[in-house]
């Protein structure tokens, strides 16, 4: 029986992503719950890809990667690879249109509580 990296029909790359049906508001809201996956998400809706190194200055390469995975299992996003490159998206087609305004809102949200905190800082 061949091996996972000797099937032709399986990439030693192949990572799991849930199905849409396996996608709910409680997986996602609790992904969002910690704030470097909150941040992590921000980032992501502001540039289309970003490879996950992009946020070392936020996390150490462990926790990004436990976070990532988390973000993942949640069904909110995906990873391509280039060659030795990892690149991270969003999902946020397929989250808009089953819970419509949800990441909008949230981000609009995030964006006005880092302004208002900016503010409270400069005075």
């Amino acid at each position: 029986m061949p091996s996972v990296n000797e099937s032709p029909d399986v990439s030693p790359r192949a990572v799991w992503y849930p199905e849409r049906e396996d996608i709910t508001i409680y997986g996602i809201l609790s992904a969002l719950a910690d704030p470097t996956r909150l941040e992590i998400v921000r980032r992501l809706a502001e540039q289309d890809e970003q490879c996950p190194f992009d946020f070392l200055e936020i996390a150490s390469k462990q926790n990004l990667t436990h976070h990532f995975k988390v973000l993942r299992e949640a069904g909110l996003v995906k990873s391509r690879y280039e060659g030795r490159n990892k690149f991270t998206s969003l999902r946020r087609e397929l989250i808009d249109e089953m819970f419509p305004g949800l990441l909008a809102g949230l981000l609009e949200a995030v964006a006005a509580a880092q302004s208002k905190a900016a503010a409270v800082v400069q005075r």
